[in-house]
C-alpha cells in the first residue's frame, strides 16, 4: 500500500480509482471515472455513525469490524475485477478508515494498491481551486440560437466526429429550461458538474478551438464558472437556424425518445407548465393544459416556443446579430455539421499565423 497526493494522483497512468465509501455518497458525487466498491452500504453507514455518536469511537469501530468482517473475500475480489489489471487507487470521504481497511484486504493477498491521501474532500478542494483560477487555451465557438434548433444534436455530431466539444447540458445533466429534466435525464450537483467539466477542459486544452452551445450561466442546478461565462462573451458566435416545423420535431424527438413510463412523463410535463404558467394568459394557460393532458404535445410545444422561449432568447440573440461569424441552416442536421466542420477547417490557419 502507498498513499499518494491527489496532485500526483491526476497524472497516475494505468489506475482505477475505487471509491469505497457507500452507494449514497457515491451517487451524489464521485471522482469521474471511479467505480463504487463500498465498505458500508448505506443502512449499514448510518447504523456505525448512530453507535459512533451514541456510544463513542471504540464501539463504532467494533460493530465496523463485525460488519465488514464476513465480506473481506467478496471485496478483494470486486476490486480486482474492477480493477482489470490497473492499479486500484484507492478513496474515502477524507482518506481515514475505509480506505485504509481495503488497502489493508488488498495487502493481505498481495494486490499492489494506491490510496489518495485526504479522500474526496482532497480532490473536490483539488477541483475547486483548479476552477477557481483556470487559463482556458482553446478559442470558444459559440453555438446560439432559438430553443429547438438542434444545437446539442450538432454537439453530437461534431464529437462524432472527432472535434472538441463541451456539452455543458450533458455535464449538468439538465436541458436548460423548465422542462429541462424531463425523460431519462439525471440533474446533477454542481460537485459532480465541475469535476466533468475539470476533464473535458484538460481533455482539450491544446485544441485551439472548442465548441460550446450558448448557455446562460445557470444549467438546472448548477452554474458555469465565471472564466467560462467570460470566454464565452468573446468567443466567436455562430448561429443556429431552422423552420418551427423542424424545432418541434427536434423537441419531440429529443424528449419523447427516452421518456419514462407515459402517465409519468405527462405528470412532469404537467409540473413543467405550473412553474412557468404565470407567464401565459388564461386562454394560453388553459390550453397548454389541455394539450398536455391530451398528450398532444405538439401543438403545445409549438405554442410554448411561440409565446414564451423565442421571446426571451430573440432579446440575447438580438445582442449578436451584427457579429455572427457564421450562420447555418438546422433543417437538415447532416449539412450543418458538415458546415461547422469546414468553418473549424478554414479557422486553423488563422490560429497558426496569430
Amino acid at each position: 500500500m502507498k498513499d499518494i497526493e491527489i496532485d500526483a494522483a491526476t497524472k497516475e497512468q494505468g489506475i482505477r480509482w475505487i471509491d469505497v465509501r457507500s452507494p449514497g455518497e457515491f451517487e451524489t458525487a464521485t471522482i469521474p471515472g471511479a467505480v463504487n466498491v463500498p465498505l458500508f452500504d448505506n443502512e449499514e453507514r448510518a447504523r456505525i455513525g448512530t453507535v459512533y455518536k451514541q456510544q463513542g469511537k471504540k464501539e463504532a469501530l467494533r460493530l465496523g469490524m463485525e460488519i465488514v468482517s464476513p465480506k473481506i473475500p467478496r471485496l478483494v475480489e470486486s476490486v480486482q475485477e474492477q480493477s482489470r489489471g490497473r492499479t486500484p487507487l484507492l478513496f474515502c470521504w477524507r482518506g481515514g478508515m475505509r480506505s485504509r481497511s481495503m488497502a489493508v484486504f488488498l495487502d493481505l493477498v498481495e494486490v499492489p494498491a494506491l490510496r489518495l491521501k485526504g479522500g474526496y474532500r482532497a480532490y473536490r478542494e483539488y477541483v475547486v481551486q483548479r476552477l477557481s483560477n483556470y487559463t482556458l487555451k482553446p478559442r470558444l465557438i459559440v453555438l446560439h440560437g432559438l430553443t429547438g434548433v438542434g444545437k446539442t444534436a450538432i454537439l453530437h455530431r461534431l464529437r462524432e466526429s472527432g472535434l472538441p466539444v463541451l456539452d455543458l447540458e450533458e455535464l449538468a445533466g439538465h436541458r436548460g429550461s423548465a422542462f429541462g429534466s424531463l425523460g431519462e435525464i439525471r440533474p446533477r450537483n454542481q460537485r459532480m458538474f465541475d469535476s466533468l467539466l475539470l476533464e473535458v477542459l484538460e481533455a482539450h486544452q491544446e485544441a485551439p478551438y472548442l465548441f460550446m452551445e450558448a448557455e446562460s450561466k445557470r444549467i438546472g442546478r448548477v452554474h458555469m464558472p465565471d472564466f467560462l461565462e467570460r470566454a464565452k462573451e468573446v468567443g466567436i458566435p455562430v448561429l443556429v437556424e431552422a423552420s418551427m416545423d423542424t424545432r418541434v420535431h427536434h423537441i419531440l424527438d429529443s424528449y419523447l425518445t427516452d421518456r419514462e413510463d407515459t402517465e409519468s412523463f405527462r405528470q412532469n410535463v404537467l409540473g413543467a407548465l405550473a412553474r412557468i404558467e404565470r407567464r401565459f394568459s388564461p386562454d394560453i394557460r388553459t390550453q397548454l393544459y389541455e394539450w398536455a393532458r391530451r398528450e398532444e404535445y405538439s401543438p403545445m410545444v409549438r405554442t410554448l416556443l411561440r409565446e414564451h422561449y423565442d421571446p426571451r432568447y430573440r432579446h440575447t440573440q438580438d445582442q449578436y446579430e451584427k457579429s455572427f461569424a457564421l450562420r447555418i441552416c438546422s433543417d437538415d442536421l447532416v449539412r450543418a455539421t458538415e458546415n461547422l466542420k469546414l468553418f473549424y477547417q478554414h479557422l486553423q490557419p488563422a490560429q497558426t499565423h496569430s
